[in-house]
């Protein structure tokens, strides 16, 4: 992976995971996206639209069908992340969705893309799955020693981590292929992908206005934060996908686990914080692993 590809992921994976961090701490309710999404599209409308006025009308089937099926899996991923902050702890779902996304979009960019992993690439990959196994508890997951409760949002967060991961393996495979086939700009699928996800948040939100304007009043802050860093984080993704393959910035996207296991665990109080530590350090290594393949 060339070295300014690695940059641009190190940048992105320390604005995901403080736009994570906040999601969590401030107990993001289901219509929180649609603030995000909505404040999204004013920041960053002279750019987007700038981009859009020479580019969309030569948009074919292609690039339309990319940007909806993005629009569509993002709209989910975000919905279940959340939901499974609520359900459990931030240090659980955050490190098991965020190793299984990466797992599963770099075969999926092989099978896809034709890319090639070699032994060093699945030695990095092996490494971030060890890592989120660590993270979220090592073998005492299943130890009869663990608080039943505890172990319950353990085994919730596995769950809601492991769907959200599924889901970030989706657009991670979409989104590359928009701009490294398609050749549409990172930043354009990235704005255009959360303007088709405002229609589809509409009829949820008109059935629980009074829950809309709940979550306004308590939570506009953190969905400025998040609509002003996430953009930025994901559309250097985006770059970094078209300078190295797919399934070697998929997964070092998730040095971020390195930032959450340090800053999060701390902020939030969850506990298990050395063994999560350990589990970080061993992304680290698989991150490593992959930028020199």
């Amino acid at each position: 992976m060339p070295l300014s590809a690695l940059a641009l992921v190190l940048v992105a994976a320390l604005l995901h995971a403080a736009w994570n961090i906040v999601a969590k701490k401030i107990n993001a309710g289901p219509h929180f996206p649609l603030l995000c999404s909505v404040f999204i599209l004013v920041l960053w409308a002279p750019l987007g639209l700038w981009l859009a006025w020479d580019a969309v009308p030569r948009w074919g089937a292609l690039e339309w069908g990319l940007m909806t099926a993005s629009a569509f899996v993002h709209w989910w991923y975000f919905r279940t992340l959340l939901a499974g902050y609520r359900a459990a702890d931030l240090t659980v779902v955050y490190p098991v969705a965020r190793g299984t996304g990466p797992l599963v979009a770099s075969f999926g960019a092989a099978l896809l893309l034709g890319e090639t992993l070699g032994a060093q690439g699945i030695a990095g990959v092996l490494g971030i799955t060890t890592g989120v196994f660590l993270i979220a508890g090592g073998p005492a997951l299943w130890s009869a020693a663990h608080d039943p409760a505890q172990r319950q949002r353990v085994r919730a967060g596995l769950a809601w981590g492991g769907a959200t991961g599924v889901l970030i393996a989706g657009y991670t495979v979409i989104d590359g292929y928009a701009v490294k086939v398609a050749l549409v700009s990172p930043i354009l699928v990235d704005w255009m992908n959360n303007v088709l996800r405002i229609p589809l948040q509409l009829p949820e939100a008109w059935t629980d206005r009074a829950g809309v304007a709940n979550e306004w009043r308590t939570r506009w802050r953190g969905a400025l934060l998040l609509a002003a860093i996430s953009p930025v984080g994901y559309v250097l993704v985006l770059y970094a996908a078209q300078q190295a393959p797919l399934s070697h910035v998929a997964p070092a996207r998730e040095v971020s686990m390195l930032f959450a296991a340090l800053i999060g665990g701390r902020l939030l109080g969850e506990t298990d914080r050395g063994l999560r530590l350990l589990g970080a350090a061993c992304i680290a290594g698989g991150v490593i692993a992959l930028a020199l393949a």
